[in-house]
């Protein structure tokens, strides 16, 4: 499994989710605007748990 399979917005670590009366809200704290879950952008920076999932999973195909 590659960094692909993970580079959406919702595992970045300047996304963000906020409820809101009419559902939810979602904004890219880096890029200053709303954006969705699933949208993907070049400046992705993995959360921490993410980057240690992608490690791992490239580490497991190493052997």
């Amino acid at each position: 499994m590659n960094k692909e399979a993970y580079h959406v917005c919702a595992t970045c670590i300047h996304f963000h989710a906020e409820k809101a009366k009419k559902g939810m809200n979602y904004f890219c704290k880096r890029l200053g605007y709303e954006t969705r879950p699933n949208y993907q952008f070049n400046c992705w920076t993995p959360k921490k748990h993410v980057q240690e999932l992608i490690d791992k999973r490239m580490e497991e195909k190493k052997e």
